[in-house]
């Protein structure tokens, strides 16, 4: 389901793109380190405002545009002041529309505001984690998060995976979900496809050679025969590899 006011084939603002480099998974002594990491098309980078700082100046929406660097449409901003932006696109946002940030603004679809005037049950994205630091979460296509409480310094969150997390009162926000909601029902419909957008194919560790992967060897098909492995040889399901961030756990009210 595609954004009935995205423009096709939209040319991109020259002075908020710079190209994008494709190192294809090697590290700076020419090794791999991300696997099925390959060449790609050319690609530019678009400069989208995070921040969100220009408070208080109102801007009118120009275009929405498709983003190759991320799976959420993006959205041309035309400010009073003449500057232009790149601001994710949420639901419902269209050309013509007119958007502000600042700390007593509406509550309206693109208009970003601190999460402590935000009323309960509304939903937002593109938050921050920091004040000032420019939204960090809720970012991808489809996502959002809701506010559910509000404590002295905090307000509550219920995050699109279910957790509950606590974000201070000064953190900015974007009221509205993220677009192009039907993108996780996209299907790639080819391998020469997933090849033009840097993605290499990736080869079981069974069909490999025994010095390439510890599954690998062994006459005609085979099962892997030893606990499962990564091709470094730690264990590949049921490990947990999450780090355990001490500082961030005590905003985590409720895990997913």
């Amino acid at each position: 389901m595609k954004d009935q006011y995205l423009k096709k084939n939209a040319k991109p603002n020259k002075n908020l793109r710079v190209l994008l480099k494709k190192h294809s998974g090697r590290d700076s002594s020419g090794q791999i380190s991300v696997r099925h990491q390959g060449k790609r098309q050319k690609r530019y980078f678009r400069i989208i405002d995070f921040l969100r700082d220009k408070r208080d100046i109102e801007g009118t929406i120009i275009q929405i545009e498709k983003d190759p660097n991320r799976n959420s449409f993006i959205a041309l901003v035309k400010y009073n002041d003449g500057e232009m932006r790149y601001i994710l696109s949420p639901v419902g946002l269209k050309p013509g529309d007119k958007i502000i940030s600042g700390n007593n603004v509406d509550i309206k679809i693109g208009n970003a505001l601190p999460l402590k005037n935000m009323p309960l049950s509304t939903m937002v994205h593109n938050i921050e984690i920091f004040p000032g630091k420019g939204g960090q979460m809720a970012r991808s296509a489809g996502t959002g998060a809701t506010v559910i409480a509000k404590e002295d310094l905090y307000v509550q969150l219920k995050l699109q995976s279910g957790e509950i997390r606590r974000f201070m009162n000064d953190c900015y926000a974007t009221v509205g979900q993220v677009g192009n909601i039907g993108h996780k029902d996209e299907i790639v419909g080819s391998a020469g496809r997933n090849i033009l957008r840097g993605i290499r194919p990736t080869v079981r560790g069974t069909a490999q050679d025994p010095r390439s992967h510890p599954h690998g060897g062994g006459e005609n098909r085979s099962g892997e025969g030893m606990h499962p492995k990564t091709p470094w040889g730690k264990s590949a399901r049921g490990t947990k590899t999450r780090h355990k961030n001490i500082w961030s756990k005590k905003f985590i009210i409720k895990r997913k």
